[in-house]
């Protein structure tokens, strides 16, 4: 049995698909695809999931020391990844696509760059801060893990009869 679904397309174009669809259905929460993506980037997107749920609580806490301009050393406290959040976070990193934020129609130009200039990689930021505390809040009352899209059938499309579907997060 192989390992994937081929899709009908060579390697480099297949790889880059599911990294879109992947990538958009994290960003926007659902997608629109025909039923053979969405099985491929099902199976995709959940390890990406369950990789944020792992680590999306490990931090460190830091006590940094230095000295202000009065000569006095202050220690500061820092919240810091744990490394093995770091590398997760590296490892979603390499296979999302990086997307840029919209603007909102009531923002300017200062409010949007002054909203958005901490935020490297939005989708990774989403994963983390808003996916993963949530798919671990759910695991962890219905004691279960997986299970975090859903595919909804459409029906045929009118060009080819290829079946159609939804990708949702649940």
């Amino acid at each position: 049995m192989a390992y994937q679904r081929k899709l009908g397309r060579p390697a480099d174009q297949r790889k880059a698909l599911l990294r879109n669809q992947v990538t958009h259905l994290i960003w926007y929460g659902r997608i629109e695809t025909t039923l053979a993506r969405a099985k491929e980037v099902r199976s995709a997107a959940e390890r990406l999931i369950t990789l944020a749920i792992r680590e999306c609580d490990n931090t460190v806490e830091v006590a940094k020391s230095f000295n202000n301009e009065k000569g006095q050393t202050v220690t500061v406290t820092v919240t810091n990844d744990s490394p093995s959040k770091l590398h997760a976070r590296r490892l979603i990193m390499a296979y999302l696509y990086d997307l840029k934020e919209q603007r909102k129609d009531d923002e300017s130009k200062k409010e949007f760059r002054e909203r958005t200039k901490d935020v490297k990689h939005p989708c990774v930021e989403k994963l983390f801060r808003e996916i993963g505390p949530k798919y671990k809040k759910r695991n962890e009352e219905k004691n279960c893990a997986g299970g975090y899209t859903r595919i909804l059938k459409k029906g045929p499309r009118r060009g080819d009869a290829a079946e159609m579907v939804i990708l949702e997060l649940v």
